[in-house]
């Protein structure tokens, strides 16, 4: 009896502990963006992506923004990446949402609708395929 119980409860344990331990980890990751400039050469490895085809992924030129971010630049955070500066709070009321539920027992519901998924894909290869062009320079890192 009492090994049955121990499992169940660890998924609990995990349940309760993962949205505060990646939280603790992304608050890390970008305490090290802080203090590591990453437009400095050497601290951080280039994108594959582009050091084989040349060509910007969608989160080319993140860390730079996040960097920025962090110093309060918000106009060259939008100009290293304006997807990210859009998604970060999102990705905060999400992670603010798991972190609740986490504590309230609350099971969570569908991730979003399919429509909403599919628009994300969307506008994440719009803003790939667009800031590769000539024209739309601006959005380049």
């Amino acid at each position: 009896m009492k090994r049955a119980a121990v499992a169940r409860s660890r998924p609990l344990i995990q349940e309760r502990l993962l949205p505060p331990v990646i939280g603790a980890a992304a608050a890390a990751a970008l305490l090290v963006v802080a203090v590591r400039d990453p437009g400095q050469p050497g601290h951080y490895p280039s994108c594959p992506l582009y050091a084989v085809s040349g060509l910007y992924c969608p989160g080319c030129g993140t860390l730079r923004c996040l960097h920025a971010l962090t110093h309060g630049d918000l106009g060259a955070a939008l100009g290293f990446n304006v997807l990210t500066v859009l998604a970060l709070p999102y990705l905060a009321f999400t992670w603010a949402a798991w972190l609740r539920r986490s504590r309230t027992g609350v099971p969570r519901g569908a991730v979003a609708p399919a429509w909403v998924l599919w628009s994300v894909l969307c506008v994440v290869v719009v803003f790939w395929v667009l800031r590769n062009l000539p024209p739309f320079g601006a959005l380049a890192p």
